[in-house]
């Protein structure tokens, strides 16, 4: 079972990662995998998880820097792992690889070929994607022939789990696979959304988790092309011309956007939140509010930004309505203990209440939805 709000179960056949962008900083599973390598526990018979394989894929950045990181290395589960869609009847939603990367650089050809057989001959499930390395993943999803002969490609056990259902050539692309790309910020959504688009998929999302700055989902790309993510249109100039669009195309099924968790969690400014909700709302996309992390909404203001020195008061800010600002409070009384370690932007302020203080409302509602195969782009 898991916590991740958006899913039912994860499936960790391969784990091990590398960090690659600012939303890798404070990666959860980056810790999970150090602490599950300093437990090391082998099958003893007693229920036990087989965690020997997380050893190596972690490493100690030093005294003062407490954060474990990852080395590069990739490791193989054991069959236990490996089949766990296989033996599960009952259709669940299962988040692949959410201890790695599938399309990381050292993942052989060959792992990411078993993962898709399973996933190909388990159609009960639902299986979630997520990656930061679109460019693979959508090479991969061009060259792969599901009519290449499967047996050949799997170890043994497998081909034994779906010998049944060896006879029925799955089609493309597979309907009870979804695949997205992390994009904590512009740049990274300029980088591989469009990568994204090129793939062929049943449904495509993204993650902006830990979302880090602004994001603009109806331009998206680099140079002269870009397109809007949310309806399809590619353009050669900026959507303001408008007779610069030259077709439609691909569009993203899905949005999820949440907060960063964990001790050095990076404040998340409301507006940023809101914009992708609204501009996902224009255009019917489901929008799936994860939530705030460390740092929630605890109110609304004037155009300034809280004085501690001042209680109550507020003084005017010179900076960008986007911009948070860091608040010190070193003299609060009990009635303004909220302020201490406040984030006051333009209108909201945050504070550090916590993961499950903090919650997922956004302004007052929960946002929860989820995309339906039968909505998806082709």
């Amino acid at each position: 079972m898991t916590n991740i709000e958006w899913t039912e179960k994860t499936w960790n056949p391969i784990v091990g990662c590398s960090v690659v962008s600012p939303g890798c900083t404070n990666c959860y599973a980056m810790k999970m995998a150090h602490r599950l390598a300093s437990m090391a526990v082998k099958p003893d018979g007693a229920g036990n998880i087989y965690t020997t394989h997380y050893e190596g894929l972690t490493k100690d950045q030093g005294r003062h820097r407490h954060n474990p990181v990852w080395t590069g290395k990739v490791a193989r589960a054991g069959d236990d792992h490996w089949h766990i869609p296989l033996k599960r009847k009952k259709p669940t939603m299962f988040f692949v690889c959410s201890m790695g990367d599938l399309f990381h650089k050292n993942v052989p050809d060959q792992w990411i070929d078993e993962v898709f057989a399973i996933m190909a001959f388990c159609p009960q499930h639902v299986f979630q994607v997520l990656t930061k390395r679109p460019q693979r993943m959508r090479d991969y999803i061009l060259s792969l022939d599901l009519r290449a002969p499967w047996p050949a490609r799997l170890p043994d056990e497998t081909t034994r789990l779906i010998s049944e259902q060896l006879a029925v050539a799955p089609q493309l692309p597979l309907p009870n696979v979804w695949l997205g790309v992390s994009t904590e910020d512009q740049r990274r959504a300029d980088e591989r959304i469009p990568h994204l688009l090129e793939t062929p998929a049943a449904i495509r999302f993204i993650s902006a988790e830990p979302l880090l700055g602004t994001l603009d989902l109806n331009w998206v790309g680099t140079g002269e092309y870009g397109v809007d993510a949310l309806s399809g249109t590619q353009y050669h100039e900026p959507p303001e011309n408008m007779s610069a669009a030259t077709s439609q195309g691909n569009k993203l099924d899905w949005v999820i956007v949440g907060g960063e968790s964990g001790p050095n969690a990076r404040p998340m400014h409301p507006e940023w939140v809101r914009t992708i909700r609204d501009d996902c709302g224009v255009y019917g996309v489901p929008f799936f509010f994860k939530q705030w992390g460390k740092w929630g909404w605890v109110g609304s203001g004037s155009s300034g930004v809280y004085d501690p020195g001042q209680l109550g008061a507020f003084v005017p800010s010179p900076q960008s309505d986007n911009q948070l600002l860091a608040v010190s409070a070193t003299n609060v009384t009990q009635d303004a203990t909220i302020y201490a370690g406040t984030f006051w932007a333009k209108h909201d302020a945050i504070h550090a209440l916590g993961k499950k203080r903090a919650g997922r409302r956004l302004d007052g509602l929960e946002h929860d939805e989820m995309p339906s195969p039968r909505e998806a782009s082709s």
